[in-house]
This record gives C-alpha cells, sequence and structure tokens, in this order.
C-alpha cells in the first residue's frame, strides 16, 4: 500500500513563524513533525510515501534527501551516532513529491495524488501536522481493517462537543467493539448540526474511486474542496475509534505542549525540564 501526505497548507495560524518554514518542519521536542508521520507509515509496513506540498516547503524535500557535506563533517568529527541519525533519515522510505498549484483545500490536495496511486485497491492518507502515538500504528490498524472488510476506513476519537466545529464529524452506526458503520459526515459542523461528536482526526484508507467524487464535488467550507464532503459518495466507510493519543500541531499551544510532552519522554532531559517548569511556576505564584 501506498502513503500520501497533504502537507501544502499555508500555516497561517502560526504566522510569522511559518512565513518562510513549513509547519510541518516545525520541530516537535528534536524532530520535525512530518518526520513523526512518516515513521508512522514506515512502521506501518509503507515504503513508497507521496507528499503533496506547496511553494515554499522546498524544506521538506531538503530534511529526506541525503546531506553529503553534513554526513561528511559528522564522521570527520567522530560524530557516529549522530550521523546514523542522519542517515536513517533519508532511507526510511521511497519519498516522492508533487505540488499543490492552488490552495483550494485537503480534498484538492489528495487529488494531486492521482496519478501516483490510481488504480491501486486503496491507499492511506496521513496529514502532515498530526502525531499519532500507540502500541499499534493508527495506520496499521486501518491497513488491517480494510484487508478485512475491503472498504475505505478513518480514524476518529470523541471530542468535547464545543470543539466539533473544528473537525469532520460523522454520524456512526455501532458495529463491534471500537468500529463504526459511517452514516454520514460533516465537515466543520455547528454543534446543534454534530450527528455526533465522533471527530476525524487525520488517518484514512482511501479507495480509488474518491479521485472521482473529488472531481465532482464543489467547494465547501471556506470556499475549498473538502476531502469530508467527497467522502460522503464513498459506498461504504468504516469509522475506528483509535485508542492511542493524538497530538494536533495545528495551532501554537497544541504545538507547543506536544513538545514540552516529548521531551519529557527523554530520560536524559526530563529531570532538567520538570525542574525548570517547577521554577516558572514558582515565579509566577
Amino acid at each position: 500500500m501506498k502513503a500520501v501526505i497533504p502537507a501544502a497548507g499555508l500555516g497561517t495560524r502560526f504566522l510569522p513563524v511559518t512565513k518562510a518554514q513549513p509547519k510541518e518542519m516545525l520541530p516537535v521536542y528534536d524532530k520535525p513533525t512530518i518526520q513523526y508521520v512518516v515513521e508512522e507509515a514506515v512502521a506501518s509496513g509503507i515504503d513508497d510515501i507521496l507528499i503533496i506540498t506547496g511553494k515554499g516547503k522546498r524544506s521538506i524535500e531538503d530534511h529526506f534527501d541525503k546531506s553529503f557535506e553534513l554526513e561528511y563533517f559528522l564522521k570527520k568529527n567522530g560524530k557516529h551516532k549522530l550521523l546514523e541519525d542522519i542517515e536513517k533519515i533519508s532511507e526510511l522510505a521511497d519519498i516522492y513529491y508533487v505540488r499543490q498549484k492552488e490552495q483550494k483545500g485537503l480534498g484538492d490536495a489528495i487529488y494531486c495524488a492521482k496519478k501516483h496511486v490510481d488504480g491501486e485497491e486503496g491507499f492511506a492518507v496521513l496529514l502532515g501536522d498530526t502525531i499519532t502515538t500507540s502500541d499499534i500504528p493508527c495506520t496499521r490498524k486501518l491497513m488491517d481493517i480494510y484487508e478485512e472488510y475491503g472498504s475505505s476506513v478513518i480514524a476518529v476519537e470523541e471530542v468535547p462537543r464545543e470543539k466539533v466545529e473544528m473537525y469532520g464529524v460523522i454520524k456512526p452506526k455501532p458495529l463491534k467493539d471500537d468500529l463504526y458503520i459511517v452514516e454520514d459526515l460533516v465537515e466543520k459542523p455547528s454543534q446543534e448540526e454534530a450527528p455526533s461528536n465522533f471527530a476525524i482526526i487525520g488517518r484514512y484508507i482511501l479507495e480509488s474511486e474518491i479521485f472521482d467524487h473529488i472531481e465532482n464535488t464543489p467547494p465547501g467550507v471556506g470556499g475549498e474542496i473538502q476531502l469530508t464532503d467527497a467522502m460522503r459518495f464513498l459506498d461504504e466507510i468504516y469509522a475506528y475509534v483509535f485508542n492511542g493519543k493524538t497530538y494536533d500541531i495545528g495551532n501554537k499551544v497544541d504545538w507547543l505542549k506536544t513538545s514540552i510532552e516529548f521531551a519529557l519522554k527523554d530520560e536524559n532531559i526530563k529531570g532538567t525540564i520538570i525542574e525548570h517548569l517547577k521554577e516558572l511556576l514558582d515565579e509566577r505564584a
């Protein structure tokens, strides 16, 4: 199975830092956000990845490419552990790139992948600004469900009712355990219009017929071609309630909280970070 990672958004909620720096390249502790996403795809068994980029996103390509000068410098100076880490990045998978020419929404970004994945039985989509963590990678779990049922499947999680307007939201019909049949989908509904509080979290397995539906989908919320709107025309969709943890790096507060949380997982600096946070709290007490 191939994976598509949309990473063409302007990152306006992070301005001015994203004026010349893609939001997907913002570091979460010691890695850029998009590296976590690529690593999830690879951990799920995918080694063919297409990243949808846009103007000003060249640093994404540079990050996953070899860096001969840097590697030579690290080797020359005996920094073997760093050299190993850097070499692994360029060897993660076969990564390809295509540009979304205009900012026309997530649906249009996915449509840019048509020539790369069309004809496949199904392909994975991982949003480039969302990190997930779990014992079994979220994308791997979706792949397993797809192999069992042979239909598109998306990952969802319950969110507070007051936050539904930030997500695509499904109308679920229980099937078994953490698996539902999707009866309808709504992009960024109001609290009153939301059919549930099960929100789509940026992980999908889609069948190639989605491209025909995107092509016939008019602009929706924000004047953009919404993937959620196109998915309404798929014959059957399953929704898996993700039991891991999702990190939305699409806004400054959640990005900062995630970076701190990931730093605290590093035993080498955990104590220092905790002590510093305590000092800051004491200063403001």
